[in-house]
């Protein structure tokens, strides 16, 4: 259960497809366009428990996410991304998670190199490391860990930058609901989640904050128009009960239009997880030669 702390963002984080068709432009066009705006950068996130519900009851919850992002349209986008959670069940049971995991994304969303460590309290579980590859109208996947696989994904399955890349591009166009299939790496390497992004009215850059934080206050950010977004994920093998399915977890923040994330909160049914961003660092990038 701990362990599924980070996914959400790379979901990349993230939160993290078929090319955005936008009014008036060419495939080729709209994922560039789109791409241009990401921002390389830096983002540490400290964790906290909101609530807590269910049966599994938690005490008390902290951590903390370093989330990098680099790359450009031209080079395809690589982020590294580390949690480290610690969860208090009472009556001295605390469970010590540390999941690190680095991707590299083709900036057209064709193919999509990743790598997943864990630990539960300083146990270490089977890695996953992959590559997986868009060719015609399926994806193929080839898993050298936890064990050596090759499998086929149906072609509209998108990675996660994309992912990301598909909601700004709905939110820009003023769309409320978007439904995607979502690849990432995650658990063991083959696991596929059904996705609704929900996404609120436009939050102008000059609308004031009840908590500022560095994104906030950064003077490339200042003009940024961003977007509430919820983000639910649902296991695509589970089966619906009385015809209803619960989603695994489901992830809110703001989005900006450049990819930045802030006021995370992390909904795992049995507990919710606030992630305040405590620093902020925008990185240089190698300007796009195409």
């Amino acid at each position: 259960m701990a362990c599924r702390f980070s996914r959400p963002l790379v979901r990349s984080l993230l939160l993290t497809a078929a090319t955005v068709a936008l009014t008036g432009s060419s495939p080729a066009k709209a994922a560039n366009a789109a791409s241009a705006a990401f921002l390389p950068h830096q983002a540490l996130y400290d964790l906290s428990l909101m609530k807590s519900r269910g049966s599994a009851a938690i005490d008390n919850a902290r951590g903390r996410i370093l989330y990098r992002f680099s790359g450009s349209a031209c080079e395809g986008y690589a982020s590294e991304f580390r949690q480290v959670s610690e969860l208090n069940s009472g009556e001295g049971k605390v469970t010590l998670s540390d999941l690190r995991s680095s991707s590299w994304e083709d900036a057209e969303g064709k193919s999509y190199r990743f790598t997943i460590d864990t630990r539960m309290n300083d146990v270490e579980t089977a890695p996953v490391d992959g590559f997986a590859e868009r060719t015609g109208d399926h994806i193929t996947v080839k898993l050298k860990k936890p064990e050596a696989k090759t499998f086929e994904l149906d072609g509209s399955v998108v990675f996660p930058t994309e992912q990301i890349r598909r909601i700004i591009a709905a939110a820009k166009q003023g769309k409320s609901v978007l439904e995607l299939t979502v690849y990432d790496g995650s658990d063991n390497g083959q696991k596929v989640y059904n996705t609704l992004s929900v996404i609120g009215q436009p939050i102008p850059a000059d609308r004031s904050t009840g908590a500022p934080d560095p994104s906030i206050t950064s003077d490339q950010m200042k003009s940024m128009t961003r977007w509430p977004v919820t983000v639910s994920y649902y296991d695509r093998d589970a089966k619906a009960k009385d015809g209803e399915q619960t989603p695994a977890y489901s992830m809110s923040f703001e989005l900006f239009e450049n990819g930045v994330s802030r006021a995370l909160v992390l909904d795992y049914n049995d507990f919710v997880i606030s992630g305040a961003l405590g620093k902020f660092d925008v990185k240089d990038s190698k300007p796009c030669s195409k």
